[in-house]
């Protein structure tokens, strides 16, 4: 085999194995998740279960106390109650990681909206302060992650010192996370900008 033919067949496996990597943790999320509502469904059947056949035995109390089926009437009456209170905490368990994973689901896709717009990530970030800050944005960059003026980058166009001491990132949440960092740090009057939110 010839060595450009070796290079493709290497660059093709890294480049297949790259995507098994991306893709398995997502699958794995999203079947643990289907595989987690199942669980979940069991386990309230189990509980509707076990509910009914200690009620049959509140509404026949006789058996418990009758020589010929007290026996058996009381081990099933303790493996319904043992079978309800495993059921019960198993599904508290599985509904409480059911809602963080829907929880860290809308954070991800906050995220990823917050990140897409940066007058959402301005305001998100800089709360009561959020009209000052879009009016000094625009001003400063035209709401643009990547604008440049010389050493100046992104929507408030902040100096490469300020960069290294405050932060700074390709999006439009991180740079307004540093620019927040910077205007919490000068006092919150906006004496760093050139451009003001008042003109």
């Amino acid at each position: 085999m010839s060595p450009t033919r070796r290079f493709l067949l290497k660059a093709l496996l890294t480049g297949l194995c790259a995507l098994v990597l991306l893709v398995t943790p997502a699958a794995a999320q999203a079947r643990s998740s289907a595989e987690l509502g199942a669980q979940l469904a069991r386990h309230v059947a189990a509980m509707k279960k076990s509910t009914s056949v200690i009620r049959f035995f509140d509404t026949h109390r006789w058996l418990l106390s009758d020589p010929r089926f007290e026996k058996e009437a009381a081990l099933r009456l303790g493996i319904a109650r043992r079978t309800l209170a495993a059921s019960r905490a198993t599904a508290a368990r599985a509904r409480a990681e059911l809602a963080r994973r829907r929880e860290a689901a809308e954070q991800r896709r906050q995220l990823a909206s917050l990140a897409r717009s940066p007058r959402k990530a301005i305001c998100h970030v800089f709360g009561s302060y959020c009209g000052q800050a879009l009016r000094v944005a625009r001003c400063e960059s035209g709401y643009s992650v990547n604008a440049r003026n010389g050493q100046y980058r992104g929507l408030f166009q902040m100096g490469s010192s300020e960069r290294q001491i405050f932060g700074h990132g390709a999006g439009a949440l991180e740079q307004a996370q540093a620019a927040y960092r910077y205007f919490v740090r000068s006092g919150r009057d906006w004496s760093p900008w050139s451009c003001k939110p008042w003109y």
